[in-house]
């Protein structure tokens, strides 16, 4: 018999039973004749006892010593899959020795600690900043970039910091609100576009000067411009400028070509003016630097990736088949919308929405047989989803909020 002394727990196994494993660790210590090899093999040897001495776990070991006595190596589902791996390669046992059942849920289990441990290290990246402190120790007016840092990016750093983060997200909501007040027919005279204008000034000045305080204090300007906040920074300031370059662009067309399609140019500025004002509604994705709402339903859809994509392939599957039967039990109703397919694929997804709003309707009654299934089928269709989607926010979002605490 082989004595073997597994974290204090003694263990005999036949020389033979272990030979006929040789590629294991307990099986080249049967069968090695040279004592430097054996000793190579075990953490320790005891002369006295003949005890091969394994500085490993006992409860483990249970399994591993079972497997030698049976073939078979049992996993329960207690046990931690990445340490349970850990020993059995310490051991030098493969998993294809246990039983297909075991293994399958062994490999589930293994499959969703990973994923786990994946999200969760996404979720700490997700609340850490793109530089700190230390980064800016020995580098250029690295005290200066450090505070200016601190000011712009740790609002837990001061008062001050925590005022401009308030801040921000102050002048982001005036800056929406006025965007939404320019449209309304009674601030459209001279006085209300004075006030719109001047507002629109004092934000995107305050938004430059925060673009322009969290450049100079970037430890690396690659990873500046590679990342997303500053993204939408620069896309929140970008149509201000624009708007005044194609103003005064406007201005001098005018003057020199003033005879000269001058009404053409002036529609044609005006549309591109229209287009680039409505790029200030992305400002309120400056927000969600600073809310942890919304960071956990982005960072929600970028894990359910998969589930949205097969969630739009199912609706427009959905709103090719029922647009098609729709259109050939109703095309030769007269008078009816249902002319075509194409023309049927609005009233399909209105129903497999279950909107419903009613401007496109069946006449016959199998064409409403054909919208009550199409309907029916849209209930379950977002019904699936749903509590899904919910679910995994409201775990992310607990997760972001603990992450941010600890913090």
């Amino acid at each position: 018999l082989l004595n073997i002394n597994v974290g204090g727990k003694l263990f005999q196994i036949a020389h033979k039973v272990l030979a006929q494993y040789p590629i294991t660790r307990l099986g080249k210590l049967a069968l090695y004749t040279d004592p430097a090899k054996k000793l190579q093999l075990c953490d320790d040897y005891l002369v006295q006892k003949n005890e091969y001495f394994f500085d490993r776990d006992p409860s483990i070991f249970h399994y591993i010593f079972h497997f030698y006595r049976s073939g078979v190596l049992w996993v329960m589902d207690e046990m931690c899959p990445s340490n349970f791996v850990e020993e059995i390669e310490y051991w030098g046992i493969h998993l294809k020795y246990s039983q297909r059942c075991c293994r399958i849920l062994f490999e589930e289990k293994q499959d969703e600690l990973s994923e786990y441990l994946k999200i969760e290290k996404e979720l700490e990246a997700e609340l850490e900043p793109l530089e700190t402190g230390e980064q800016f120790d020995g580098k250029f007016l690295g005290a200066f970039r450090k505070a200016v840092w601190n000011l712009i990016e740790n609002p837990f750093s001061s008062v001050p910091a925590k005022i401009i983060a308030v801040m921000s997200s102050f002048f982001v909501l005036i800056s929406i609100v006025g965007m939404t007040l320019s449209t309304v027919e009674e601030m459209k005279n001279k006085t209300g576009k004075m006030w719109m204008e001047q507002m629109e000034m004092i934000c995107a000045i305050f938004f430059t000067s925060e673009y322009l305080m969290r450049l100079i204090s970037a430890s690396s300007f690659k990873n500046f411009l590679r990342a997303a906040f500053n993204a939408i920074d620069l896309v929140a300031i970008l149509p201000f400028y624009i708007q005044l370059l194609f103003e005064n662009l406007d201005d001098g067309d005018m003057q020199y070509h003033e005879e000269l399609h001058k009404v053409e140019n002036v529609s044609k500025l005006g549309k591109v003016l229209k287009l680039i004002k409505l790029m200030r509604i992305f400002r309120i994705l400056k927000l969600a630097r600073h809310s942890t709402g919304l960071r956990a339903f982005s960072f929600t859809m970028r894990q359910c990736y998969q589930q949205v994509c097969c969630l739009l392939l199912f609706i427009a599957m959905g709103v090719f088949t029922f647009s098609a039967l729709i259109h050939s039990v109703e095309h030769d109703v007269p008078g009816t919308d249902f002319t075509s397919i194409p023309c049927a694929w609005w009233w399909a997804a209105v129903s497999l929405s279950t909107v419903g709003y009613g401007d496109t309707v069946p006449d016959t009654i199998l064409g409403r047989m054909v919208a009550f299934v199409c309907i029916s089928f849209g209930i379950i269709l977002n019904g699936m989803p749903i509590s899904i989607l919910y679910n995994k926010f409201s775990d992310y979002y607990a997760k972001l909020k603990a992450h941010e605490m600890s913090q």
